[in-house]
């Protein structure tokens, strides 16, 4: 029986980089995964996803899953699952409750000011398994937040999304993310 997994981390804990082993694994085996990200993510090219540590794979958007024949599939893969709509979780839920084909959803739990995003909200609600993937903060401590700087500093206004890497985000354990301490 097929499950939806939703395996979520702060910034920088190698979440696509997770995501890409998992799909390399089926490759390997074998087996075909679908590799799906939102279509706002652009960052690393339009139809590529990309870990920091330098790994990258092609991909699908979430957006085409209905032009998608997803029973030829033996796996998918959702990066970036945080930017998902209801709707779209919805549609995952559906993959593998009536389709039996089992998704992982690798993203953010929160945004940097400590908010659900949409999809995490609803994976979170729906999926069948939920794990964590860690981190550290500068201190030692598992980082559970997402911090947004600019100038050297923590934001803690702005619009939700805000797409960025290392020169934007940065990931603190709760107490640094409060008072706003980068190392």
């Amino acid at each position: 029986m097929a499950k939806l997994y939703f395996r979520y981390g702060a910034m920088g804990s190698s979440k696509t980089a997770n995501a890409i082993m998992v799909q390399y694994n089926y490759m390997e085996r074998g087996q075909k995964a679908l590799m799906l990200k939102p279509c706002l993510d652009t960052r690393d090219g339009e139809r590529i996803v990309g870990s920091r540590s330098g790994l990258k794979a092609d991909c699908n958007f979430v957006e085409e899953l209905d032009e998608i024949s997803v029973q030829d599939y033996d796996c998918i893969i959702v990066d970036e699952a945080q930017f998902l709509t209801k709707e779209q979780v919805e549609k995952l839920v559906y993959i593998v409750d009536e389709m039996n084909v089992p998704v992982i959803c690798y993203g953010l739990r929160a945004d940097f000011q400590g908010n659900l995003f949409e999809g995490s909200k609803w994976l979170m609600a729906w999926a069948d398994t939920i794990e964590e993937i860690k981190t550290v903060c500068w201190c030692g401590r598992k980082a559970t937040c997402n911090a947004r700087i600019s100038n050297g500093r923590v934001v803690k206004m702005g619009e939700q999304i805000m797409l960025g890497g290392n020169e934007s985000y940065v990931a603190l354990c709760r107490r640094h993310w409060a008072n706003g301490k980068l190392n």
